[in-house]
């Protein structure tokens, strides 16, 4: 009745998988995995799955304080998208909690478009009500005071200048995600797993405790709901 359900290999095995997730401080890719266990690729791969499915955010803990949003592309160069219908790349909202000169949390979701009812649902979901908003002018942020009453637009400056803190995560997670995986087909997923990590970058002890609990806390989820081809 766990994320360990129905597991065909070790469950050793299993546990290691989940402890190099969660204690590798720059993530651990599946042939890395596979080189380390002797499992295949494809099993290191699909297992991994689950456990970036049990590092999604709870919604528990709204980003309160200074925050920053923006919407970016992620994936590679399509030169049949155009405007915002992004092709083969997908759209990701992301938000930041600044602390000083620096970022304390991070919180980020794949979107479908970056249309006004996608950018506020996943800001209710992260971000508390009272909280010193700032965004940039897209319009798709018009009206989101009525929800978030210190909410500021900007115009946005060149390279991100006036947004420093959000806009170097953002190039830290893009990456991040060139080294480890080289697609945006299961984008979500490595997402959870970069921010599950980051916003407990200062605990040094319990990130894989905190891991295990949360797989045994979360139902099965089955391979053949994953979305293929594996990458």
């Amino acid at each position: 009745g766990t994320l360990f359900h129905r597991c065909k290999f070790p469950l050793l095995k299993a546990f290691y998988i989940v402890y190099y997730v969660s204690t590798s401080k720059s993530g651990i890719s599946s042939p890395e995995l596979s080189r380390k266990l002797e499992l295949r690729q494809k099993t290191c791969w699909l297992f991994k799955q689950k456990v970036m499915r049990a590092m999604s955010s709870s919604g528990n803990h709204p980003m309160d304080g200074k925050v920053d949003v923006d919407e970016t592309y992620v994936g590679g160069q399509d030169e049949k998208a155009v405007g915002r219908n992004e092709g083969k790349k997908q759209i990701m909202v992301v938000a930041v909690e600044r602390k000083g000169k620096g970022v304390s949390r991070i919180y980020g979701r794949v979107v479908d478009t970056a249309a006004r009812k996608h950018l506020k649902r996943f800001m209710m979901d992260h971000i508390a009500p009272g909280a010193a908003v700032r965004t940039d002018r897209w319009s798709g942020y018009r009206g989101l005071e009525s929800e978030f009453p210190k909410l500021v637009r900007e115009k946005s400056e060149k390279k991100g200048k006036n947004f420093p803190q959000l806009h170097r995560t953002v190039m830290l997670f893009k990456a991040w995600l060139r080294g480890i995986h080289h697609s945006v087909i299961h984008l979500q997923p490595y997402i959870d797993e970069y921010t599950y990590r980051f916003n407990r970058h200062k605990m040094k002890e319990g990130i894989f405790e905190n891991l295990m609990k949360r797989m045994v806390e979360k139902p099965p989820y089955p391979y053949k709901k994953f979305y293929l081809p594996y990458a």
